[in-house]
């Protein structure tokens, strides 16, 4: 029986559970996000809760890890 990698980088340390948590919340923030100013889908994470967008140069304060409610920077 195969079993499934969660995460490879950890290796077997740190537990199963964190490191699928972990893998989550990377691929919430990785992902294509919609500009609420310019609607072009060219917004990156800068840092926790900050988002911008690479085309009219506008900061968001926003969740962590998803870029869900938006209030302006």
């Amino acid at each position: 029986m195969v079993k499934k990698k969660v995460n490879a980088r950890f290796g077997a340390r740190y537990g199963k559970r964190i490191r699928a948590a972990v893998l989550a919340a990377e691929s919430r923030y990785a992902g294509e996000k919609k500009c609420p100013s310019c609607s072009r889908t060219s917004v990156r994470r800068i840092s926790t809760g900050i988002w911008k967008c690479s085309k009219c140069n506008v900061k968001f304060a926003s969740g962590a890890y998803d870029f869900g409610r938006v209030a302006k920077a």
